[in-house]
């Protein structure tokens, strides 16, 4: 049974940068999808940012041109580098990873991300 940890969440100030980790214990990782999330108070989980296994990503309008997404299959880390920070970006952030042959997936505890200055 593999699992998903992230971290690098904490506070920031309007403009300014995190860069989130999450750490893999998943046979296979390179074969994964790995994808970050969000879920701010009293809203429902959204779509940040995803890397496929030949490292194609893609991005929710809202981050474009501020996050990046990438991914170490050496390590078994996928990473999220979030620059010009607002205060709608704060929330928890998830990561994800999916197989589809095998179907497998995993979801991480979350890190928390707040913007406020």
């Amino acid at each position: 049974q593999g699992y998903l940890a992230e971290s690098g969440g904490g506070l920031a100030q309007p403009g300014g940068s995190l860069r989130l980790s999450c750490a893999a214990a998943i046979d296979n990782f390179y074969a994964y999808e790995l994808q970050w999330y969000r879920q701010a108070p009293g809203k429902e989980r959204e779509y940040v940012a995803g890397i496929k296994s030949d490292f194609k990503r893609g991005y929710a309008y809202s981050v474009v041109g501020r996050f990046t997404i990438s991914r170490d299959n050496a390590k078994k880390e996928a990473y999220l580098q979030m620059n010009d920070l607002q205060a709608e970006d704060s929330a928890v952030y998830y990561c994800e990873a999916h197989l589809y042959t095998p179907p497998r997936e995993y979801w991480g505890r979350g890190t928390l991300v707040t913007v406020s200055g």
